[in-house]
């Protein structure tokens, strides 16, 4: 059985932070869809959400959010980034969640994916989403594919810097590349490192459907690590091929978005 509490957790409480929140909702109150809760990976914010997806989710009658992980974006707590792990994320993505008026959708990009996992696994979510998610188990297939595509990015990681990625490696397009790539924030030092090393995540408290999600496009998630998450939560993937790693932003966003709400309201 899945613990709600952990042992850390109570004797070694996290920080509160000034967490940014932004959201579109939609016009009046009564379609009765879930709450969805955007997490971001490396380097992104909530902002990135903002950018298409919240405006289009609440235009099909959910509640959209986006949260800014701490040290990233609007939020607080950069002074920590060091010792930020990913406890510290999952922390404020349940804080978040048990704030809004039902219980939410979580959705997760990259490290975000991996940050929903563990959330999953302690807050009894509507259900779970994973965008080219980092894999349930230790990160070998990506550290690979990192270390050949992106050593600079690697050495980051492994050195406590926050990590950059070339804009080859996130879109698959140019122009959404050189509107985004120059906007990569801090990511906590200690959660990068995680990212690579860290245990399988519980299954879902309450049983909470996962659906995961990749593009074989993708140059930062391998395929095999969509693959092997997918088959952690018991279920198949679905392939967004065309769509570079940074889902929500390059060309063919709106088709990943369809496919998420679509999903959610197949529930």
């Amino acid at each position: 059985m899945a613990r709600a509490m952990r042992v850390l957790d109570w004797a070694f409480p996290v920080s509160p932070v000034r967490r940014e929140v932004l959201s579109e909702l939609p016009d009046g109150d009564g379609t009765g869809k879930p709450p969805l809760l955007f997490v971001h990976g490396v380097g992104g914010g909530a902002w990135q959400f903002a950018e298409h997806w919240l405006k289009a989710a609440a235009a099909r009658g959910f509640p959209a959010y986006a949260v800014s992980l701490r040290c990233a974006g609007g939020s607080g707590g950069e002074r920590r980034r060091f010792v930020t792990g990913l406890r510290h994320y999952v922390h404020d993505v349940v804080q978040t969640a048990v704030r809004l008026p039902r219980q939410p959708v979580l959705i997760g990009h990259s490290m975000g994916g991996l940050v929903v996992q563990q959330a999953l696994s302690r807050y009894p979510a509507r259900a779970g989403v994973l965008l080219g998610s980092v894999g349930s188990g230790p990160e070998l297939a990506g550290l690979a594919a990192l270390a050949t595509r992106s050593p600079r990015t690697l050495a980051q990681a492994l050195l406590g810097r926050s990590m950059t990625f070339p804009p080859g490696l996130e879109y698959s397009s140019p122009l959404p590349a050189a509107a985004y790539s120059g906007r990569q924030g801090p990511t906590g030092a200690l959660a990068q490192v995680q990212l690579l090393f860290h245990a399988r995540p519980a299954p879902p408290l309450g049983g909470a459907p996962v659906l995961v999600v990749g593009s074989r496009s993708d140059a930062v998630i391998p395929v095999s690590s969509v693959r092997a998450t997918a088959g952690h939560y018991r279920t198949a993937p679905r392939w967004v091929d065309g769509v570079g790693h940074a889902m929500m932003l390059d060309s063919g966003q709106a088709e990943v978005l369809d496919l998420v709400l679509d999903w959610v309201d197949g529930l």
